[in-house]
């Protein structure tokens, strides 16, 4: 999404400076950003807004993201890529690939980051993910909910259900695993074991 400076923001939509800043201080509209140095910055929505001429259409893209929790499972994400552009390329998609290698429950990802950058600019057509968790593992109904505001559509190559207990243990593991990452020596170790008993139950 493009922004303007106030100067070309007027020229625009045909309204002096002196009119846009009297809408600021009035509330009748806000810029969509100010930075540090008090520069206002309008959106081309904004743009749209007062002309009520619709934004121009542009291509919006199709992004396959795929996912693994630890630097260990490159093998892993390799396969997951190749998986998500088979389907892709036999879905006849014009795709761009985003990957993140980090756990289901970190929101602060520089692939996620960079997606949801994406979408929220009206980038993106449609995410394509290999399994549900793949893209967040806590907190995807608001991924969801935030691609449905932007016009973009998650598809989800494989929705085999997961049983109640399978995904409680996977949350589980997932939580312990980052908070174990951040402790030392015996805790550490006790949450290592905590984990493999976790796995070890699921597994029975």
């Amino acid at each position: 999404m493009e922004y303007y400076t106030i100067g070309q923001f007027s020229k625009l939509v045909g309204k002096s400076i002196q009119t846009l800043r009297l809408w600021d201080i009035e509330n009748k509209l806000k810029p969509h950003h100010v930075t540090d140095g008090g520069h206002r910055y309008y959106s081309e929505q904004q743009v749209s807004q007062v002309t009520q001429q619709p934004i121009p259409a542009r291509e919006r893209k199709i992004i396959g993201y795929c996912r693994v929790s630890s630097p260990k499972q490159k093998d892993d994400l390799e396969r997951q890529i190749d998986h998500v552009k088979t389907y892709m390329i036999t879905k006849g998609y014009s795709f761009d690939i985003i990957t993140d290698i980090g756990s289901g429950i970190n929101y602060n990802k520089k692939g996620l980051n960079n997606l949801i950058n994406m979408i929220t600019d009206y980038g993106v057509e449609k995410v394509v993910i290999l399994y549900k968790d793949r893209l967040l593992r806590i907190g995807y109904e608001l991924v969801e909910n935030l691609c449905a505001k932007y016009g973009t559509s998650i598809e989800i190559i494989d929705n085999t259900e997961k049983t109640e207990e399978q995904e409680l243990v996977e949350d589980l593991v997932q939580i312990v695993t980052v908070f174990s990452c951040r402790l030392q020596g015996k805790r550490a170790n006790k949450a290592k074991k905590l984990i493999k008993e976790l796995l070890e139950d699921d597994n029975g």
